[in-house]
Parts: structure tokens; C-alpha cells; sequence
């Protein structure tokens, strides 16, 4: 069999997901590779851990990207802060948090579950009863931005409360870092992990990590070798701490990590501030044009993720039919439903790169002309307008 070289087709990526790419980080990552003990390498290192800070709006001094995806930078909080024999507060509102439970539990700890409906946001007086009830209890762990079903949490007062009670953080932030407010030092979080392929519109496999003074020192006490030799942040910082020297620890995704600065100088440019609004307009105007179809939204709108929206699929209407003919016909990718949502809720990405004019009325459009042919009990031919017309609104 003769092999040949791998050409993707070129997706509009709408889904939960990875987001579109920005050509710049793409040029970014194909510049030479060097060595990862370089002097120049360590200096771009330095650069981007203040990009970082400015991304989580925190000053804290470990702040860095874990070499893995998201899930990495999850089990990086929870093995180096979580001890066997601690109880950990964990709150589900969806499919993330059932992995924090899985990773307290591995790492010997014992999780005590504050469960919501999926589509809620996580319920501060449940939070407060159950660490009133627990006050043995060493961590309070959450999803700030839950990418199974688009609702977003209040992670200000969810830190206030467990530090009130004498409780570290863990916050997810995988959805939410550079597209949704979020102020890692101001609201008291103190083990913080995300991903670089949502609105960052990075490639996949980097998680950023920020750990607060609080954390780092609980580090450092711990009774137990921390049960991860990669993920053991006494060795790691040995090679992303402090400045001048590093000490190997592992061969570093160097040119992963030149895409991860270019897209966090991007966002420099943008401004934080100006990103979160650019997410919020175009959710705004996605919504009139799905709301003007007919279609509905799971999440209420005080709890709606503006860059994640989980649309409820009209009666009689093929879930995977409707995504199938988007990815043939327009090559768009929308997102299918996780776990007891699967089936009923599409999952219609607006992160980073992708959070533009374009993509959204690409989209109406696009939903318009396929659920008509199949169907579905929509109003057709004005989606479009009533985005546009959000559009006008918010510029006015």
C-alpha cells in the first residue's frame, strides 16, 4: 500500500472543542525547532508566564503550561494538593466534575459530592450546607465553565465560601480562560488548570496552570510523595521556575509552546477585556437568530456561557443526521450532547478564533437550510436578520 501525506479539510469548528486555529499560531509552530534548555527558548519560557498571568489576571508566581491537555492540568491540581485520607468537596453540575470525583478518589482522598441538575449553575447554599457539614474537609473543587451543558458557575463566591471555611480551590477553567470574565487572584482561586484549545484558539495538548502562594506552600507540606513523577510540581519547577538555569525534567512540546505564546501575545493585543465582549456580542447575536428560528436554550440566561451554547433539538429532528449534512454540505461542526443530554442538546461552539460575525451567521444560516429540508417545525428565512439586527444593537 502506497502512503501518502495527511491533507484535513478545512472545517469551520463550531463544536465544544477544539476551536479554529488562527493562522498566526499555525505559522507560529512551524517556525525551527530549538533545544528546550536553550537560552532563547528559556526567555520566550519567561514571556510566557507573564502572558499567562495576564490571562488569569493573577500575579501568581507559579503559573506555567503543563506539556498535556487539559485533563493533565486536572490531575496536576488534584495529585500534588490532594492526600490520601482528605475529603474533598466536589461539585457536579455535569460531566467535569465526575472527574474531579474520579481524581480525588484515585488519589486516595474521599469526595463529598454537591450534585446539580446539568444546565444549573453549582447552587452556593448547597456548597456552603455541605462544608458546614464537612468541616474536616480540605479542598473545595468546581467547574467554573461546565462544556458539557454551557452553564457557567459563580466562581467568586464558590472560593469565598470554601475559604470561609478553611478550604482550598480547584477551579476548571477550560472553557472559560479568554473567553469569559475570570480573575483567578482577585477571586481567591487557588489551584486553577485550563486548555489551550478553546479560547485561546491554540492546538490542542498544552493546559495552562496557575497555583496561588496558599497552594504552593500545602505543596510543599505534603506528608506523602505526591503519586505522579510527571506531574510532581516539586520536580517541574526545577525546569519552568524562577529565571536563568532550568533543570531538565522532560523534553518540552517546544513548538507547541511557540503556538501557546503567539496565541497569548493575541490576546494581549485584543486586551482580556475586549475578548470577553467579543464572546458575549456574538453569543448575544447567535441567540436572536436561533430564538427567531424557533430553537431554545437549556441553560437560563443568567448561567448561559456565551462562548458554549447548548440549544434543545426541535422535536422529530435526527441529532446526528443534522450534524452529519453541516459537516457534508457546509463543513461545519457543531457538538452532539454528553451523558443524559445526548440526543437533546446540540453544543454550538463561538471560542476564541472562531467567536466572529462569519462563523455565526455562517451557522444560522447553514441550521436554517437543513433543518427546512428535513422538516423540522422552524421559521424559516429570518435567523439571519434577527443577528444582524443584534448585531446593530450592540454597536449602536
Amino acid at each position: 500500500m502506497a502512503y501518502q501525506s495527511f491533507h484535513p479539510p478545512v472545517r469551520t469548528l463550531m463544536g465544544p472543542g477544539p476551536s479554529d486555529v488562527n493562522p498566526r499560531i499555525l505559522e507560529a509552530m512551524s517556525r525551527p525547532t530549538i533545544g528546550h534548555l536553550d537560552p532563547a527558548f528559556v526567555g520566550m519560557m519567561e514571556e510566557m508566564k507573564d502572558l499567562l498571568r495576564y490571562a488569569f489576571q493573577t500575579d501568581n508566581a507559579l503559573t506555567m503550561p503543563v506539556s498535556a491537555p487539559g485533563s493533565a492540568g486536572m490531575e496536576t491540581c488534584f495529585v500534588n494538593l490532594v492526600e490520601p485520607g482528605d475529603k474533598v468537596v466536589v461539585c457536579q453540575n455535569g460531566v467535569f466534575g465526575g472527574r474531579m470525583k474520579e481524581n480525588v478518589e484515585r488519589c486516595g482522598g474521599t469526595a463529598v459530592m454537591v450534585e446539580d441538575a446539568w444546565g444549573a449553575a453549582v447552587d452556593a447554599d448547597k456548597v456552603d450546607d455541605v462544608l458546614k457539614a464537612n468541616p474536616d474537609a480540605r479542598l473545595l473543587a468546581f467547574v467554573h465553565a461546565e462544556t458539557s451543558t454551557g452553564a457557567i458557575s459563580d466562581a467568586k463566591a464558590l472560593a469565598a465560601l470554601a475559604h470561609r471555611h478553611d478550604c482550598l480551590v480547584i477551579a476548571d477553567t477550560v472553557t472559560s480562560l479568554g473567553g469569559s470574565p475570570l480573575k483567578v487572584s482577585e477571586w481567591g482561586l487557588d489551584a486553577v488548570y485550563s486548555g489551550t484549545q478553546k479560547c485561546l484558539s491554540c492546538t490542542p495538548g498544552l493546559s495552562p496552570v496557575t497555583f496561588s502562594d496558599r497552594a504552593v506552600e500545602a505543596v510543599k507540606k505534603r506528608k506523602s510523595k505526591v503519586q505522579s513523577w510527571f506531574m510532581d510540581l516539586n520536580l517541574v519547577l526545577g525546569y519552568w521556575g524562577g529565571e536563568g538555569k532550568r533543570a531538565y525534567h522532560h523534553t518540552a512540546p517546544i513548538n507547541a509552546l511557540y503556538g501557546l505564546h503567539e496565541a497569548l501575545v493575541i490576546l494581549h493585543e485584543e486586551g482580556i477585556e475586549h475578548a470577553w465582549q467579543r464572546h458575549q456580542d456574538n453569543h448575544l447575536a447567535l441567540r436572536a437568530g436561533l430564538e427567531a428560528m424557533g430553537l431554545s436554550f437549556v441553560v437560563k440566561a443568567a448561567s448561559r456561557l456565551p462562548q458554549l451554547n447548548a440549544v434543545s433539538i426541535p422535536a422529530g429532528v435526527d441529532d446526528a443526521a443534522v450534524r452529519a449534512r453541516l459537516l457534508q454540505e457546509y463543513n461545519l461542526e457543531i457538538g452532539a450532547g454528553l451523558g443524559p443530554m445526548a440526543g437533546k442538546i446540540w453544543r454550538i461552539g463561538l471560542m476564541g478564533f472562531a467567536s466572529n460575525r462569519t462563523n455565526v451567521l455562517l451557522c444560522l444560516g447553514a441550521l436554517d437550510a437543513v433543518l427546512g429540508d428535513m422538516g423540522a417545525s422552524i421559521e424559516r428565512g429570518v435567523a439571519v436578520g434577527a443577528a444582524m439586527q443584534a448585531y446593530t444593537q450592540a454597536s449602536a
